[in-house]
């Protein structure tokens, strides 16, 4: 039986330690957070009241979280969808619709033709790109050496259509199509079924939301493992040699196992110190992956008043701060929660702005879609991803124009006794909790057959 230490308290570490301990290996999980969760956090709010401050929807096909989900205890609920609409604000024209998996904008003939096509198009594109080995994808380096936004101007005609892609591109990665690589936002997307799946609330990528919040799964795993789980241990290096592998924390302490499974971030990952230095062409790879960039904000209301109104918390514009937004109230209704996005090159400025204009500019936004009465919350607070040390941003890493052909072999591949896991390896469902957890399992399942 193998002695694992895996480095990382998120849902694709924890998930590869309930495995392996689960087949009797000896596992320790060394996270340098006070806490477990990774990019999944919860917050209480003093009326008991869970908000979710990171990744919190599972949908269609994300089978492995329904799973663990109910093997955990757990329940999950519908993201308030159906019973609303959904407000659209693109070019200054505002409209809304009955949200459902496919539908598309209200848009002139002319825009609406030209949107269907590109998305057409796109589809084509993504149904053919290899999952295991992106970069075997038949004409892998020219769409490896454009951008998404390349791509965009060359197949779309209309400012509506563009402007559908981009919104897109920005709720998906929170980065720009121009830091995107064609490549990859094709992978993704196949990745994750189609674009349609990836977008969509109902029998979408967005349906669900665990009970209580998204972090009570990593809490559950984290607890039947028990003191397996060592918080608060920053890691800063992992040397390794022909008996196995040391894992030393900021403090010194230092965790001895047979192979070491690394569950961080690729930008975090890239900032250890290995011993010996990591092959160039991985290192390489984690120097050009970087992660999104994104506020995820919330404003607290007595009660969820859009809904009176006929709308379901939705709004999607191309006019921002706030482009993307979200009904998160509890299932009981109370409070009333909006949530929004700043994200891509609005995070990055906004960011940079004081708290104060910061909520000024989000509340403006909410008020812009839902009226007066979202002028006055109770309460608003807000998580700004790219400032936490110990993740740097999110949703996830993208790829930047040729990095799947230049170094796409060294994504999975170990290095020595160091293995990788994460939301970001995942072939199928990557970028989601759904992937970090079948990444984590599926590298528990190759280290046990060391």
């Amino acid at each position: 039986m193998s002695n694992v230490v895996v480095v990382g308290a998120g849902l694709a570490g924890l998930a590869a330690a309930r495995w392996l301990v689960a087949r009797g290996h000896e596992v320790t999980v060394v996270e340098a957070r006070e806490r477990v969760g990774g990019r999944t956090e919860g917050l209480v709010l003093d009326d008991g009241t869970p908000l979710e401050l990171g990744g919190q929807w599972l949908g269609e096909g994300h089978t492995r979280m329904y799973e663990l989900v109910g093997e955990l205890g757990l329940s999950t609920f519908r993201t308030w969808n159906d019973e609303g609409k959904l407000l659209l604000d693109l070019q200054g024209k505002r409209s809304t619709m009955k949200p459902h998996k496919g539908a598309v904008p209200r848009l002139s003939p002319f825009a609406l033709t030209d949107l269907a096509q590109g998305l057409l198009r796109f589809a084509r594109l993504a149904a053919r790109t290899d999952l295991e080995r992106p970069w075997l994808t038949p004409g892998a380096e020219v769409l490896d050496g454009q951008t998404w936004e390349t791509w965009i101007r060359r197949n779309l005609r209309t400012a509506a259509g563009r402007a559908y892609f981009h919104v897109a591109c920005e709720a998906v990665w929170a980065a720009e199509a121009s830091d995107v690589s064609l490549l990859h936002a094709l992978f993704y997307t196949h990745s994750n079924a189609n674009l349609d799946t990836l977008l969509a609330v109902d029998r979408g990528a967005q349906q669900d939301r665990v009970t209580g919040g998204s972090v009570r799964v990593a809490e559950a795993m984290a607890a039947a493992l028990g003191e397996r789980v060592v918080l608060g241990r920053p890691v800063r290096q992992i040397a390794q040699d022909d008996s196995g592998v040391r894992v030393i924390a900021r403090d010194g302490s230092a965790y001895r196992g047979d192979v070491a499974v690394v569950t961080l971030p690729p930008t975090l990952a890239g900032r250890l110190e290995y011993d010996p230095p990591l092959p160039s062409w991985r290192d390489q790879l984690t120097q050009r992956m970087p992660a999104g960039s994104v506020i995820k904000t919330f404003a607290i209301y007595p009660e969820p008043f859009w809904r009176e109104g006929g709308l379901n918390g939705q709004a999607a514009s191309d006019t921002g701060p706030v482009k993307v937004t979200f009904d998160n109230s509890p299932p009981s209704g109370r409070p009333g929660v909006l949530m929004g996005f700043l994200e891509g090159k609005e995070a990055r400025m906004w960011a940079r702005r004081a708290p104060a204009e910061r909520r000024e500019a989000v509340i403006g936004c909410f008020t812009r879609y839902f009226g007066d009465a979202a002028g006055r919350p109770e309460q608003y607070l807000e998580r700004d991803w790219m400032a936490e040390e110990f993740t740097r941003g999110c949703y996830g890493a993208h790829f930047a124009p040729g990095v799947w052909t230049s170094y796409g072999e060294a994504w999975r591949a170990p290095a020595g006794r160091i293995h990788w896991a994460g939301a970001e390896c995942a072939p199928r469902w990557n970028g989601y909790m759904e992937g970090a957890v079948r990444s984590g399992e599926a590298t528990a399942e190759t280290v046990a057959a060391l």
